[in-house]
């Protein structure tokens, strides 16, 4: 198990996650059901399944689960950028969290092979 608090990816999944729920807050009232309540469970999803996965008890189960996390985070750009292209995001927003996202990739594939390697 790892101590969840002290993983960098993580905290910065939470970070992420905080950040899509102040983009989306000024999204139309109508879009509350729809790209608002996406990209927030998708948000949700990261650090969540990051959560998850350290308290399993392998670190290829851990990997597991941070696979899933990437794989939400992919999600989460894609109703990024619909959002964006519907003028409910502006591009410097967009490209602030797209930012996040990418890093937060980043560490994760790097994690996944460390985990796998031990």
């Amino acid at each position: 198990m790892h101590n969840l608090k002290e993983l960098k990816i993580w905290n910065k999944a939470i970070d992420l996650t905080v950040d899509v729920y102040k983009a989306t807050s000024s999204f139309p009232q109508d879009e509350r059901f729809g790209l608002t309540r996406q990209a927030r469970r998708c948000a949700v999803s990261i650090p969540s399944n990051i959560a998850e996965g350290a308290g399993r008890n392998s670190n290829k189960e851990f990997s597991n689960f941070l696979g899933i996390a990437n794989g939400s985070s992919y999600e989460l750009q894609t109703q990024l950028i619909i959002s964006n292209k519907l003028n409910l995001l502006n591009d410097e927003l967009l490209d602030s969290i797209l930012k996040q996202i990418d890093e937060l990739q980043k560490m994760n594939y790097a994690f996944q092979k460390t985990l796998l390697n031990n």
